[in-house]
């Protein structure tokens, strides 16, 4: 899939204000410090499309941006780590919940894991909750250039394997990304072109 158009429309706190309109979405959540502002820059190739900063837990809102004229690119608050009082984080969370269990536009969601860590407690227990809750879901290994490729093989595999040991029978779809040099760009656009093709077909 090629980026013609990237568009910020809006900043909202609530999932009843998200955008009208019948175009799939889809959702970039993680850790905030994950890089998730950077990934979604390097995806849509616009530098400052997304703010990237170095206080983790600046995004606090839910962020709507029109690719393409075709579907959102939806960046939400990340979780963990944020410089935030406990009231924030809990208001936080209930946009993300709230955005998770009504927004029908949404057809996946993409969980960023920094690829450096092993698997980390809130990440699982985030999946699990999505599992639950029935939203699709993919994993997005970010800052693989970071490592080696034998690290990064060593860590993906190993972060796999801990899933399929709990209550996973497969593990969800999952990329290797760099925000530096472009790792994973086509594959993850390439997905979601496959998925829009679907949507638009059902319609």
């Amino acid at each position: 899939m090629k980026i013609k158009s990237a568009d910020f429309l809006m900043s909202n706190s609530s999932v009843e204000k998200c955008p009208n309109q019948p175009l799939p979405e889809y959702a970039f959540i993680g850790r905030s410090n994950v890089g998730k502002s950077s990934l979604i820059n390097m995806l849509t190739a616009r530098k400052s499309l997304a703010k990237t900063s170095g206080r983790p837990g600046k995004t606090q809102l839910i962020n709507h941006f029109k690719i393409n004229d075709q579907w959102f690119l939806v960046d939400l608050p990340g979780y963990g780590y944020a410089r935030v009082s406990k009231r924030d984080k809990k208001t936080f969370q209930k946009y993300i919940t709230d955005y998770f269990l009504k927004r029908e536009q949404l057809v996946c969601a993409f969980l960023l894991i920094d690829i450096r860590h092993e698997a980390q407690k809130i990440d699982l227990e985030f999946m699990q909750w999505m599992g639950e809750n029935g939203v699709p879901f993919s994993i997005i290994f970010t800052k693989a250039d970071k490592l080696k490729p034998g690290a990064i093989e060593r860590n993906v595999k190993n972060y796999l394997d801990q899933l399929l040991s709990g209550v996973w029978e497969e593990v969800p779809k999952h990329f290797i990304t760099s925000s530096s040099n472009g790792m994973g760009r086509e594959e993850v656009l390439d997905y979601i072109g496959e998925i829009n093709e679907s949507f638009f077909e059902r319609i």
